[in-house]
């Protein structure tokens, strides 16, 4: 008999990054990040130029990813990063950018 895989523990994490944050490839950078630590969600711009993130994945990987956000591309200059757990239902097979 075959023994079942353990559980994935899946965490999701929104963050909201302020700074010059936006017109810099901050959200096609982030996308590039999340696929080489293989973390899902997206990414958007919000009206007031701070830009938001969706994260999906592993506590390592989340915090690798938050990790990332504090420093960004080379042209952003983050001031901020603000984080939250959320629950959510709903499970993303992909990181993009929308």
């Amino acid at each position: 008999m075959k023994k079942l895989p353990e559980p994935r523990e899946v965490e999701t994490v929104m963050a909201r990054i302020t700074g010059k944050v936006q017109g810099v490839g901050f959200r096609a950078a982030a996308v590039r990040q999340a696929h080489a630590l293989a973390v899902t969600g997206w990414v958007r711009n919000n009206a007031d130029g701070s830009v938001e993130v969706l994260l999906q994945g592993s506590h390592d990987r989340i915090d690798r990813m938050l990790s990332w956000l504090l420093v960004g591309p080379p042209a952003a200059r983050v001031a901020n990063v603000e984080s939250s757990d959320i629950v959510t239902e709903r499970h993303f097979d992909r990181f993009e950018q929308i």
